[in-house]
């Protein structure tokens, strides 16, 4: 085994702290990754291990600092998901998701696609009327959605946010809720609540709500309407019958948008006819409709969850383990 060792300058020596991490875990990511030593001698990270690992682990803490330079701050997953794309050859990518903001949050954080998943995403929704967004929990399916919602209304593009879902259990166990409807169907919609209330603060979503700006309903609520100036967004639309996915599709007026989200591993319809799956299906090849497939590597939330996605894909795609349950 032959070894080497590489040298990386760092112009900025707050990049070196940010880079090491607390207790240097960020770079301890990396050595147990690669199997190298990373170590500062001054302006310089001396890198050293195996001649085939060195390399790549060079280039991921060169896309580490361009991603700092950018003023990214560095997170186990976005580490991660650089170390995945210098496995594909693709880190020169990285530095095209700190360029565009999404959306500014209440709070004054800039918000920006974390994936190339999330960027292509977000592309679609702004250059198509219908943007169906697929992929498994944590991908940031609904609050991208939302963000780019928020970033219409604010733009003046759009003067009503339309937040819906299927409320799939809500003829027999949303009986057990107490209070009036809006109480029983507020638990189904508590993550698009959550999203806005992160865009917006809660004192102007309390407002546009009152005006009638944001409205945030059961998808039964959309029967019969015709929906003007609206970004309307369908959340859980694995849970929509062809039937009801039909409707809301044609409820779409002038200058309106519609995102239509979900996840085909997470049906819970009795007849596990969805209408999204149909809809994909049906709608394929026509101009202004795209549909953005997002997967494990787009998982934002914790690390874990993208182990327990790819476990579970593994173990349904060997049915033989099933006898065994």
């Amino acid at each position: 085994m032959k070894m080497i060792e590489q040298l990386v300058n760092v112009e900025r020596m707050e990049h070196t702290l940010a880079l090491f991490g607390s207790f240097d875990t960020n770079v301890k990511m990396i050595e147990e990754a690669y199997g190298v030593t990373v170590l500062l001698r001054g302006t310089d990270i001396k890198v050293t291990g195996d001649a085939e690992k060195v390399g790549p682990a060079v280039r991921v803490i060169e896309t580490l600092l361009s991603l700092l330079n950018n003023g990214e701050a560095l997170t186990e997953q976005n580490i991660h998901y650089v170390m995945s794309l210098v496995s594909e050859g693709q880190e020169d990518r990285a530095a095209q998701l700190a360029e565009d903001v999404i959306c500014i949050t209440a709070k004054g954080r800039p918000l920006k696609s974390k994936t190339l998943g999330q960027k292509k995403y977000i592309e679609a929704i702004r250059q198509n009327t219908i943007t169906f967004g697929v992929g498994p929990a944590g991908t940031g399916k609904t609050y991208l959605a939302v963000a780019m919602a928020v970033r219409a209304f604010r733009a003046h593009e759009i003067n009503r946010i339309i937040l819906t879902r299927p409320a799939v259990e809500a003829g027999e166990k949303l009986g057990f809720l107490p209070g009036d409807l809006q109480n029983k169907v507020d638990p189904y919609l508590r993550p698009l609540y959550d999203a806005l209330f992160d865009m917006l603060g809660s004192e102007n979503y309390q407002r546009y709500l009152e005006r009638g700006n944001i409205e945030v309903a059961p998808l039964a609520y959309m029967r019969g309407r015709t929906l003007d100036d609206s970004f309307i967004i369908l959340d859980e639309a694995q849970n929509t019958t062809p039937e009801q996915m039909k409707m809301l599709l044609t409820r779409l007026g002038q200058n309106s948008k519609a995102v239509i989200t979900g996840d085909v591993t997470q049906i819970d319809l009795p007849d596990k006819r969805s209408g999204l799956i149909e809809a994909t299906r049906i709608l394929k090849g026509i101009s202004g409709i795209a549909t953005v497939q997002l997967s494990d590597k787009d998982v934002v939330r914790h690390r874990l969850i993208q182990e327990i996605i790819k476990a579970y894909e593994k173990y349904y795609d060997h049915p033989s383990h099933l006898h065994r349950l």
